[in-house]
């Protein structure tokens, strides 16, 4: 269950009678306990409680008491040997009317009337396994109010479907981003009265929602017209206590979609939620997931967090103002000067969506001028910073609604925490009609049209701003001097998930670039169509998958970066981005701060730390850029790494392990055809399976054998049916494997082509002649047995980890980058000799715990300590290679790598194998 799902959950839960003996269970399945689980503690079977209460093992004791004593029950609770024993978190009494609750880790508690508790619903997200409780916890009432907006919207599309048609969903959405706007004015006092908005449809509308449409669509009227039209508005006298607000977002039509009574029922709920605490840093990425069929099912899940925008901002230009602020002390001066510099700085985001990177750039910089107005001794003043110098570009209408929405929001929010609640109203309404936020396709449209350098020039308009689609920004005044940083999390969509529209994005930006643009991820169009404007002086950081400074995309896409005078100025590496499920896919990425001056200062930040450095590459290391390529031979004169054999052969030549055994049951003389067969999979888990391996001499004996004849025609009518004529001409040999890459005398070298990044080391491993390595991992045949010590490494795991990418979050080897590449220092007969031992060693070790496969064998948290050891001996042997010492971390390890493989490959050519001798 995600939090939206239960908190849901939990207000049903606090709606319905109280039934004292019920309610344990109930509040345990609302945090998604199954039926089975609960069963389980109604038997007693499972539940530990020594006060004839509920008691969940490793979770929580809960017990309802008499009306009057559900503090002492607390206590009881706390300090019952059996809430111990189970190592319980929570404990939880109530008596129907109040509620009290305790997190036993961090001795924070909650005590409320029992018909609030949902409102503290994020207090008791461990109990459905989701962590990122703090973040739930602080926007816990976004949750709430994304939860009744999604039943509101579900049920106004049921009883309007015509609403819920492409044509009319722009309608729909525009509907709901005005309805938002009402509770929030309703509750802070923009409207002249609590309540306002919310009571009137209560008390005017009928109770089956037959005029609620009405009555609202009158309001919308009201709040279009201006004060000295009201007269001849022939308003009703409870319409007309509205005021006038436009600005775009109640001009144009008044239409509304009929409501049900369970509709209305819903609109009243919503209504009454306590709306002065809506987070505009959030609550916009959450409300856009209601107006996305696809995306509802994750509702609540979508915002990105404040300190994740903060790795962004920080760098890119707010942490610079915090230390202009402190250099300027209480000089009046100074301050003057940083609070003019502020109110011509434009952010920028041409990816923003429901606008969070605007909105938190907009409430860090209020916040800063708030002090410099403090200092100053002019607390009350004025801000200085406008709107409209947060600027953004969005593909779909409503997250671009939604933003500017959220943007008046936070403004506002704002003027009532450093200006106060009067001044903040006296200045609200009307709205401004000009729009900052463009919706549109950004990697079309031209950003120095939308976000000039001096703030003039701006051709792109609209009349109606916040009416849908919102096709252009209007934006007309002197920003002469501004600073313009450009930020954002744009999508990210590998080559292989891309539209044939996003593909021809990506063709119109860097076709004449490379010729090899259609190996680039989605989001890299956003960084070439930053290096077209870098030279205007923006400067600019995205959120990036780790992947884009990875493999062919280090090679591909910074060399254009790089070579068009952009640099990057600030990197936060590989950090791990997960939303508030406990389910929910994990991504890897990174921010990138990129600018084309000259004076910039650069740091890496690793774990909120920050390291000044002269140069970053692409791999966000120090460094200067790599010239980093797919190399066909070892830069080091390693052996010739292949990718294994692919037999193309619609499964017939490949059998389990009971096949083989049969096969060989049958007929004795197809033993000598049954060859292990070793990928990915099968090197890792030692899954057994075989594949027959016949030579051309032995093609008509084995064809003696029934069930290989059998096989081979099974192989000839696959290869006969391919849409491919290389498949197709291979019909006639069904025997053999269509890519056949090499085979071994002696032994292979084997490597997976991906591998799990929980592992502290690649998984290789020695296979006999008998053995055919597939296509899914690579093979080095008859090699040096002292190259498996290199593999087994930890610089090769690093390097590997860098330089080749990776599939989702594993390692994803590859021969070309990971292995041509590796730059290893000349060798002397002893190092060889060493190395060729710490091979061995690994091995034996292995052997030693027979028959556990490298899945048992280096599961981190498992891992024998005798083969722990061997692979601490071979990094050491291999480190002090490279520099006498261990190296430090990785780090190191990387740095003096890209060393090495600079001044090897500007030596000689890396398509050339370089002499080494072998042992």
């Amino acid at each position: 269950m995600n939090a939206v799902e239960i908190e849901e959950a939990i207000s049903e839960l606090a709606e319905q009678e109280f039934d004292a003996q019920a309610f344990p269970y109930a509040f345990l399945e609302a945090f998604g306990n199954k039926a089975t689980t609960i069963q389980r503690l109604k038997s007693g079977a499972t539940n530990k409680s020594d006060l004839d209460g509920v008691l969940q093992t490793n979770n929580i004791h809960i017990k309802v008491c008499p009306v009057g004593e559900v503090t002492q029950t607390l206590i009881a609770l706390k300090e019952s040997p059996a809430t111990a024993r189970a190592k319980a978190k929570f404990v939880l009494s109530t008596d129907g009317v109040d509620f009290e609750a305790e997190d036993l880790t961090s001795g924070e508690n909650v005590a409320c009337p029992f018909t609030e508790f949902p409102d503290h619903f994020g207090f008791f997200l461990p109990l459905a396994g989701i962590t990122t409780v703090q973040q739930i916890r602080e926007n816990a009432f976004d949750i709430r109010a994304t939860s009744k907006l999604n039943k509101l919207y579900v049920e106004l599309l049921k009883d309007n479907p015509d609403w819920g048609t492409s044509a009319r969903r722009p309608e729909m959405n525009h509907f709901m981003a005005r309805l938002i706007f009402c509770f929030f004015a309703e509750d802070t006092d923009i409207f002249d009265g609590s309540g306002l908005f919310t009571n009137t449809i209560d008390q005017m509308s009928e109770r089956d929602g037959s005029n609620t449409a009405a009555i609202i669509s009158e309001i919308f009227r009201a709040m279009n017209t201006k004060s000295s039209d009201r007269v001849a508005g022939n308003f009703r006298n409870w319409a007309d206590k509205f005021p006038y607000v436009n600005g775009g977002l109640f001009s144009g039509s008044t239409e509304v979609p009929n409501f049900s009574k369970i509709a209305r029922s819903y609109l009243i709920h919503i209504g009454n939620l306590d709306w002065k605490r809506i987070n505009p840093d959030i609550f916009g990425s959450m409300i856009q997931a209601v107006a996305d069929d696809d995306e509802r099912g994750a509702l609540g899940m979508h915002y990105t967090s404040v300190p994740n925008i903060l790795k962004v901002l920080n760098p890119l230009f707010l942490d610079d103002l915090r230390e202009k602020l402190e250099e300027a002390g209480d000089n009046s001066r100074k301050l003057l000067n940083l609070r003019n510099r502020m109110a011509r700085i434009r952010v920028f985001d041409p990816a923003c969506g429901s606008g969070n990177f605007l909105v938190i750039a907009y409430k860090e910089m209020r916040a800063i001028e708030a002090e410099i107005n403090r200092r100053r001794g002019e607390p009350d003043r004025r801000t200085d910073i406008p709107l409209t110098n947060f600027r953004g570009i969005e593909l779909r209408d409503f997250p671009a609604e939604i933003a500017r929405l959220a943007l008046i929001i936070a403004e506002f929010q704002c003027d009532v925490l450093y200006r106060g609640q009067k001044e903040a109203l006296a200045e609200f309404l009307p709205l401004d009609a000009m729009n900052w936020i463009t919706c549109g396709n950004a990697l079309r449209l031209d950003w120095l049209s939308i976000c000039p350098p001096t703030g003039t020039g701006v051709k792109l308009h609209s009349d109606d701003l916040l009416e849908t689609p919102l096709d252009q920004a209007q934006i007309d005044f002197e920003n002469e001097g501004g600073e313009t940083y450009i930020c954002g999390n744009p999508p990210y969509l590998g080559y292989n998930k891309q539209s044939s529209s996003q593909k021809a994005d990506l063709e119109a930006i860097f076709s004449s670039k490379t010729k090899n643009w259609r190996s680039l991820d989605y989001i890299s169009g956003w960084f070439g169509k930053f290096i077209e404007i870098s030279h205007y002086g923006f400067d600019a950081a995205f959120v990036a998958t780790n992947s884009v400074c990875q493999g062919e995309h280090a090679a591909i896409l910074w060399s254009i970066i790089f070579n068009s005078g952009t640099s990057i100025f600030f990197a936060v590496p590989d950090f791990r981005w997960a939303n508030n499920a406990s389910n929910n896919a994990v991504v890897t990425v990174s921010v990138i701060g990129l600018s084309a001056k000259d004076d910039h200062s650069r740091a890496i930040y690793t774990d909120d730390l920050k390291r000044n450095v002269s140069c970053i590459n692409q791999y966000l290391i120090e460094g200067a850029p790599v010239p980093m390529a797919a190399a066909s031979r070892s830069i080091s004169g390693l052996p010739h790494m292949l990718l294994g054999n692919m037999p193309k052969d619609g499964g017939n030549l490949i059998l389990s392990s009971d096949e083989a055994a049969e096969l060989r049951r049958d007929f004795e003389d197809a033993e000598q055809y049954l060859y292990g067969f070793f990928g990915s999979q099968e090197l890792i888990n030692g899954t057994l399976r075989y594949c027959l391996w016949i030579g051309d001499e032995d093609v008509e004996i084995a064809r003696s054998i029934p069930p290989i004849a059998q096989r081979l025609a099974g192989v000839a009518n696959m290869r006969l049916a391919s849409p491919a004529k290389s498949t197709r001409d291979f019909a006639d040999r069904p025997h053999r494997f269509k890519q056949i890459q090499g085979t071994a005398t002696q032994y292979t070298i084997a490597v997976p082509s991906v591998s799990s990044e929980r592992r502290e080391f690649l998984p290789v491993d020695l296979l006999s002649s008998t053995n055919i390595v597939s296509s899914l991992a690579f093979a080095l045949y008859d090699a040096p047995l002292w190259n498996l010590a290199l593999i087994a490494s930890r610089l090769h795991l690093v390097w590997v980890a860098t330089v080749c990418g990776k599939l989702e979050t594993r390692y994803r080897y590859s021969n070309t980058l990971g292995w041509n590449t590796f730059p290893l220092p000349t060798l002397t007969d002893k190092n060889r000799t060493d190395l060729t031992r710490c091979a061995e060693d690994i091995l034996l070790a292995r052997e030693a715990h027979f028959p556990a496969t490298i899945a048992d064998l280096y599961d981190p948290e498992h891992m024998p300590e005798d083969l722990r050891a061997a692979h601490d001996r071979s990094d050491e042997v291999l480190e002090r290679i490279y520099i006498g010492r261990r190296f430090r971390n990785d780090t190191e390890r990387m740095e003096k790598l890209f060393e090495l493989y600079t001044q090897m490959s500007s030596a000689a050519p890396i398509n050339k194998t370089t002499s080494q001798k072998k042992a």
